[in-house]
């Protein structure tokens, strides 16, 4: 290693720079004696530091000429014998100019020129010594492949002989194509450079120079056939990977025409609102749809990777109702999403696209009969799990997988049995596409478009490694080539997105209750309603605030109402999951979150639950002293943990936390106001980011009905809840019950 270094000090000090003139002389003889030798030699060249007209022949340098020049002076000769001592432990062919009297040339054999071609010039360029040919003989053969139906000139003539990409069944040829010097070469044109055996051949009226060895593979070469998918992706990167070593790509016919459309950065025609949709989509989302209607009506699958609150949900909604404007793409569309988030899409469904058919596939009566035409069906992960069998059974127009992050183990049950569910197009939706490696980016666009990244241990070798790595910028080019088509992610910071974000997004996020909060719930309904009749009426109204107070805890989580001293937390709330759901993908974007909560319990248990998973969290509530909960923000402001836990009463004036840029409601307060001025803690002078609003709501309970009433009916809310929980003492027992009583999909 000393000696190693020691020569490349040498040469870096050496002041002179090697390269090597190939001459070749007898040509003309050659011409019309084909018997004639032709003789090749290497001229030694040396070359100073003032630019490329500082340079020489080394005879010229041993017979001094020119050597007061500052370039060449006064060490020129010593240095260039250390470069040569470097160049010929490369090259041995070099050795003989060491024991020369004057070390200017030496002659090369056919086998020593061919050698020079190829690996002999890459050694001598990693010691810095170049080797220039004579001009007027073309060389380097280069290997290209041409991957599609032969070029008839058709490439932007539509779709019409597009194979399906996914089919396995469906193949598309892959043939060789040769160029010398830049020109093409004929099949017959190769096979006599191969046949000569030699480095230096006849052709077209020329001379050219190729590695016999090079040519005779070359020549050996065969067209194969490929699957289509493989073939889009060979299109896309510019290059393919045939027998270990990569070759360039050239696509033809359709496959051109399909790269075209894709890789095009408006496309050719917009989708606009579809009929039926009851929203107006902002500029992006516009954009966004026009994307997925491209990309799903090529039969590709594809992943909507938007930042949260950007409105993937609609998007998609709008997707679906496009897509049943064609024939060829209808279908009843299945939306696979974390059990947290059945409500939200249900919700967003009956909102924005009014009349469409919805139901949940979920539970012990679920059931797949009658379906209708464009209905959407929404599942869980887990359910499909338990059922992929006859969710594969239907023919489905589109399937989406929400949180698709879900899947990133490729292995997992969950992933597997999704792949087992045809759709005539799949959309996955996540905010967090790669969250620790890019296997997990695979995991998503291998289901979205099976076959298009190629197996999993060929990705992870051709591009995991070398971009995780930071060893192979050409390797990360190569794959935002490939999967850029498929992948489209927008932040709120890009241009044109966040200007047309309002600052501040209210979204009501509906969650079912788990099957112990259900029972807990309906049991202590029943109890008290049965009792409060017979009680006076300072008694009924305490017993009405001690239910509203339960069931409210109740769907917070079981433990707090229970008042447990060492609950398992886990699986228990559907709050609690929706909260991880929510916390995964604002963590991933390194943004920081306020949780509120009325109650100081409901805060431990979180603060408990969050550091069991390793989320570092903060807790402030009306009992902290002034100068700890001054310390409690100034440790969120500087991003020391990036979950701050509030309880009501610390919720109050005075807290300035705009680290935070997502706010999160874990329960619902009577009081509107009182939202508003937590929501205030984060949305206020000084916050540069949009801020958005989550409201946890367990959907079926008395925090859905009190949602329904602030969202309904603003004068009404204002009149009942203005005074809190107090006024609702005041209900008759027929309005009670109606008010607390479990219903529809949460029983």
């Amino acid at each position: 290693m000393r000696a190693w270094a020691d020569d490349i000090a040498v040469g870096h000090d050496a002041g002179v720079r090697l390269s090597l003139r190939v001459e070749a002389s007898g040509l003309d003889d050659a011409v019309s004696q084909a018997d004639a030798p032709v003789r090749f030699r290497a001229v030694l060249q040396v070359h100073g530091q003032s630019g490329p007209a500082d340079v020489m022949d080394a005879a010229g340098l041993w017979a001094g000429a020119d050597t007061g020049r500052a370039a060449f002076a006064p060490r020129a000769r010593a240095d260039a014998l250390l470069a040569l001592r470097r160049a010929a432990q490369a090259w041995p062919p070099l050795t003989p100019l060491l024991s020369a009297a004057v070390p200017d040339a030496v002659d090369l054999a056919d086998e020593e020129i061919a050698e020079l071609l190829g690996e002999g010039a890459r050694a001598l360029a990693a010691v810095g010594v170049d080797v220039h040919w004579p001009k007027h003989l073309a060389r380097g053969l280069t290997s290209h492949a041409a991957i599609g139906p032969p070029d008839d000139g058709t490439a932007s003539s539509g779709t019409a002989t597009v194979p399906s990409l996914l089919s396995a069944d469906e193949r598309v040829t892959l043939s060789w194509w040769f160029d010398l010097g830049g020109r093409e070469l004929s099949r017959e044109e190769l096979d006599r450079l191969a046949e000569a055996k030699r480095p230096l051949v006849r052709l077209r009226d020329g001379w050219v120079l190729v590695d016999p060895r090079e040519a005779e593979r070359a020549r050996t070469e065969r067209d194969r056939s490929v699957a289509p998918v493989e073939a889009l992706a060979a299109a896309l990167t510019g290059s393919a990977e045939v027998d270990g070593r990569r070759v360039d790509v050239r696509p033809t016919g359709w496959l051109e025409g399909l790269r075209e459309r894709l890789t095009a950065q408006d496309p050719a025609l917009t989708v606009g609102r579809p009929p039926g949709l009851a929203a107006t989509l902002r500029d992006y989302q516009l954009r966004g749809l026009d994307w997925l209607a491209r990309t799903t009506s090529l039969g590709l699958g594809c992943c909507l990777a938007d930042d949260m609150g950007l409105g993937k949900t609609i998007t998609l909604i709008a997707l679906h109702l496009h897509r049943q404007t064609d024939l060829a793409a209808a279908g009843p569309a299945l939306v696979v999403c974390p059990a947290s988030l059945l409500g939200n899409w249900q919700r967003e469904i009956e909102r924005f696209a009014p009349g469409v058919p919805v139901r949940r596939f979920h539970g012990p009566r679920r059931d797949l009969t009658s379906l209708a035409d464009g209905e959407f069906v929404l599942t869980t992960y887990g359910t499909l799990r338990l059922d992929a069998a006859r969710l594969a059974a239907v023919p489905w127009g589109m399937v989406v997988a929400d949180e698709a992050q879900h899947v990133k183990n490729p292995y997992s049950a969950t992933a597997r049995a999704l792949r087992t569910i045809g759709a005539r197009a799949r959309v996955a939706l996540t905010g967090t596409p790669v969250e620790n490696n890019l296997t997990e980016l695979w995991a998503i666009l291998d289901w979205t478009t099976p076959g298009l990244l190629g197996s999993l241990g060929s990705f992870r070798a051709r591009y995991a490694q070398p971009v995780e790595g930071g060893r192979d910028p050409a390797a990360a080019q190569r794959l935002a080539r490939l999967v850029g088509p498929f992948l489209l992610r927008r932040r709120k910071s890009d241009p044109g997105i966040a200007p047309e974000l309002p600052p501040k997004t209210e979204t009501d996020h509906p969650v079912a209750l788990t099957a112990e909060q259900a029972g807990l719930y309906e049991a202590l309904v029943r109890e008290t309603l049965d009792r409060i009749a017979s009680v006076d009426d300072m008694t009924r109204r305490g017993m009405i605030m001690r239910l509203l107070t339960g069931l409210k805890q109740i769907c917070n989580h079981p433990a707090q109402f229970l008042k447990e001293d060492d609950p398992r937390l886990a699986g228990r709330s559907g709050k609690l999951e929706l909260l991880d759901e929510l916390l995964g993908t604002i963590l991933a974007a390194d943004s920081g979150v306020l949780v509120f909560t009325q109650y100081v319990r409901m805060a431990r248990l979180l603060e408990r639950h969050l550091a069991a998973r390793g989320v570092p969290s903060l807790l402030l509530h009306g009992g902290t002293p002034v100068a700890a909960r001054e310390e409690l923000v100034r440790r969120f402001q500087a991003g020391e943990a990036p979950v701050f836990l509030l309880s009501l009463k610390a919720a109050g004036t005075g807290l300035n936390l705009t680290r935070a840029d997502h706010v999160v409601h874990y329960d619902r307060w009577w009081n509107p106001a009182v939202e508003a001025q937590a929501t205030d803690r984060a949305y206020r002078i000084g916050q540069t980011r949009p801020v958005q609003v989550h409201r946890l709501i367990a959907e079926g309970t008395l925090e859905d009905r009190i949602a329904e009433m602030l969202g309904r009916k603003r004068e009404l809310a204002d009149a009942v809840l203005g005074s809190g929980e107090a006024a609702l003492t005041e209900l008759s027992d027929e309005e009670l019950a109606a008010l607390v009583e479990l219903r529809g999909e949460a029983r």
